[in-house]
């Protein structure tokens, strides 16, 4: 059998499956609206599992041979889908694809929503383009160079800005029509008071956590589920240097990376990497029946549950990075960096960004010259984003999302 009828049945099988969940959420909802009925034991029995085909049983080498030649000749999206289905298909497909796909700073591509949060290649960045929409203050990040004419491109995650009388609030999902913290889908948030905070809904790996989360009165305890993230981890701040005296010259921003130490982009260190999939993005969320209707409804995209910080190993140092300086070109007559052709629109919001360390850190030269993340306009509601380790794609849109704010007294 050839390698695309192989890709071909896996997306039937697939489609197959969607279908069968589907009918299955509308017999459930036809079950709550009848009171008085008699139903069979197989309808009552929604764990019941499902009969995969011949597909679950196949020879684990075999099984592994397939996957890695899907993998290796599907590297772009929207083809890259196809590795995904492979995962989808069981718990041995999914298994065996965890074991072939490698991370985005192995090699340099995203597969998974887990891949969001793992730091991206060191030798090259991931491009990417963000689409602001003013009408509904939604900012999308994209996979790719810049906006196809089709509109195809492999949407990354979606952010929605909320303010508030007490400052701004930027909800970051999956998914550009679901921003609600109850959701799956919500994967953290950036906030701004005095200065911008980035959150996490799942605590980095390899840092200590306080194990207990302060108990909150705005939520209901039997209204929230435990895949629900309950608490929001302090990943990150980024400020922006005032300039009272409104002198000439570009934003100055700095960066404080929590959740990732400065020995990371030390000759041999490593920043932490998430190698499985937090319970959120396994599982959906759906509320109990038995508890629909009691208790007041609470809206949890406009609560804030408790805030905890990264609290550090010891005296592990976190990462700081800073706005690398620009140059002033004199015929242009403004401030210019080398964008390498991804920025073509003058604007206060385009930077990038390098380390910031010390020379006690024995940080190289050339790793203290490396951008590590760049911004930039291109046109009219659309900017360009490319990042690279030891950041993270969420962590990256996380601090783009900063420069859309108003910042009074910073330009």
């Amino acid at each position: 059998m050839s390698l695309k009828s192989i890709v071909r049945e896996l997306k039937e099988m697939r489609d197959g499956i969607g279908s069968i969940s589907k009918r299955g959420v509308e017999s459930r909802h036809w079950l709550g609206r009848t009171k008085s009925h008699v139903a069979p034991d197989v309808l009552v029995t929604p764990f019941e599992p499902i009969q995969q085909g011949q597909w679950a049983n196949l020879p684990p080498e075999l099984l592994l041979d397939i996957i890695r030649r899907v993998e290796e000749s599907e590297t772009s999206w929207p083809a890259r889908a196809v590795v995904v289905f492979c995962a989808s298909v069981c718990k041995s497909w999914r298994s065996i694809a965890k074991e072939i796909v490698k991370t985005p700073e192995q090699c340099g591509r995203i597969t998974f929503p887990l891949s969001l949060k793992q730091p991206g290649p060191r030798d090259s960045p991931i491009q990417c383009f963000i689409r602001r929409n003013r009408e509904t203050s939604t900012y999308i990040l994209y996979f790719g160079l810049v906006p196809s004419e089709n509109e195809s491109n492999k949407l990354l995650l979606a952010a929605k800005r909320i303010r508030r009388a007490t400052g701004t609030n930027f909800i970051i999902s999956l998914a550009a029509n679901d921003f609600s913290r109850a959701s799956n889908k919500y994967v953290g948030k950036l906030r701004q008071v005095l200065v911008f905070t980035i959150h996490d809904s799942q605590p980095p790996r390899d840092a200590t956590i306080q194990p207990n989360c302060p108990s909150s009165r705005r939520f209901n305890s039997k209204q929230v589920s435990p895949r629900v993230p309950a608490c929001n981890y302090l990943v990150g701040t980024v400020s922006y240097e005032l300039n009272v005296l409104c002198t000439r010259g570009p934003r100055k921003m700095h960066c404080i990376m929590n959740s990732i130490p400065v020995s990371a982009i030390q000759e041999g260190g490593n920043a932490p990497t998430s190698t499985s999939s937090p319970q959120i993005f396994d599982e959906p969320f759906s509320p109990s029946p038995a508890l629909k209707g009691k208790g007041p409804t609470t809206d949890l995209n406009s609560a804030s549950p408790p805030e905890l910080p990264v609290l550090s190993q010891g005296s592990v140092e976190p990462l700081v990075l800073k706005n690398k300086a620009p140059r002033w070109h004199e015929q242009l007559q403004c401030w210019c960096l080398n964008f390498k052709g991804r920025v073509t629109v003058a604007s206060v919001k385009n930077f990038q960004l390098v380390a910031a360390v010390d020379p006690s850190h024995n940080v190289s030269a050339a790793e203290q010259e490396m951008v590590i993340l760049q911004f930039g306009k291109i046109g009219k509601d659309i900017f360009t984003m490319d990042y690279c380790y030891p950041l993270s794609a969420f962590q990256a849109f996380a601090i783009c999302l900063s420069s859309f704010d108003t910042k009074p007294a910073c330009e």
